[in-house]
């Protein structure tokens, strides 16, 4: 997640430099990058994550899923040729780009950027009037396949559990009876039916589409999924001593990290009412008290941060477990595939 500094571009090494990443001291004092360490940098962006990472001694393995931030990132490829690799492809796959014998450090970023959402074309956001798309790679099911095919069954559960969203109901059946006659294009079009069907409050901090669009990127994206396959990747990925750091935007991506490291701490499990307890060696040892989240200082100049958290763990020599989605328990929602067009 990016902020956008404002007054310009700015040149950098490796090119223009149009944002910073939320809690970089904090993303660096848990990683410890250095001279002669590998750092996996999952969630590319706009490089800002990596290029503190270069100018502390390291070299950096950087993966992105958006292929306008893979074409962005080519000067600083240059810029720092032999230290640097760019990588089109998602970070649920990191563990195919470790070296041999693993790497020293893994940082994700989870959500949007600022700079997808500056973005029209990407339809990310109703602030700005594009098409209803959403897809951070380009490719696939659009939200716009999603809002115009999928169930109204799918849709209340997608709104409700992806989105929080209390209304997810009135909104679906909305939608069902919109769609019938014209279907969705546009990202101000959807926000705009939602704001009739659920209109905004005096005391409402968010615009009333807020959570639907959020939801349906989450969707589009599979950022959960992503995300699950990624922390089991990096657990196959990092050598011993390697550090595992997390940021999250969103209660749900949180959730799923916490419930992943308390999974691999080794505490004993088991029920209660069970005498049977299973002792299993931990994997992950925590960095820090656990949680940190923004600065007041951090939060104020930049209001993207204020919901961001960070979550850090430093691998063990034990073997990595099994890739057991249960620990998470995620809700099945709507086969995304059967919503293409």
């Amino acid at each position: 997640m990016m902020t956008d500094l404002g007054g310009g571009n700015t040149e950098a090494e490796g090119g223009p430099v149009r944002h910073i990443p939320v809690l970089l001291k904090e993303v660096l004092d848990a990683l410890e990058p250095q001279a002669g360490k590998v750092i996996l940098d999952g969630t590319f962006g706009a490089g800002g994550y990596t290029l503190a990472i270069l100018k502390a001694g390291a070299d950096v393995v950087a993966l992105d899923r958006d292929p306008t931030a893979i074409a962005a990132g080519q000067a600083m490829v240059a810029a720092h040729a032999g230290h640097l690799t760019l990588n089109h492809t998602q970070f649920s796959a990191l563990d195919s780009f470790a070296p041999e014998g693993g790497l020293d450090g893994i940082v994700l970023d989870i959500g949007v950027s600022s700079m997808q959402i500056d973005e029209a074309e990407r339809g990310f956001s109703f602030q700005r009037n594009g098409p209803l798309d959403m897809r951070m790679s380009g490719t696939g099911v659009s939200a716009a396949d999603v809002v115009n095919r999928a169930k109204v069954t799918d849709l209340i559960r997608i709104f409700g559990f992806l989105g929080e969203e209390k209304q997810s109901g009135r909104i679906a059946r909305a939608i069902e009876k919109r769609r019938a006659t014209h279907p969705f294009e546009t990202t101000r079009d959807l926000a705009g039916m939602i704001e009739i069907v659920t209109p905004r409050k005096a005391k409402d901090k968010i615009h009333p589409a807020t959570r639907v669009f959020q939801a349906l990127r989450v969707f589009v994206n599979d950022e959960l999924g992503e995300l699950a396959q990624a922390l089991f990747a990096a657990e196959r990925a990092l050598k011993p001593g390697g550090r595992l750091v997390v940021v999250t935007f969103h209660s749900l991506e949180d959730r799923i990290v916490k419930k992943f490291f308390s999974d691999r701490s080794g505490k004993a499990t088991g029920s209660r009412h069970l005498p049977m307890v299973v002792e299993r060696l931990a994997t992950f040892e925590p960095v820090g008290k656990g949680l940190v989240a923004a600065s007041e200082d951090e939060a104020e100049i930049n209001p993207r941060a204020r919901s961001a958290k960070l979550r850090a763990a430093i691998r063990t020599a034990h073997p990595a477990m099994k890739a057991d989605f249960s620990i998470f328990d995620l809700p099945d929602l709507a086969e995304i595939e059967r919503l293409g067009g």
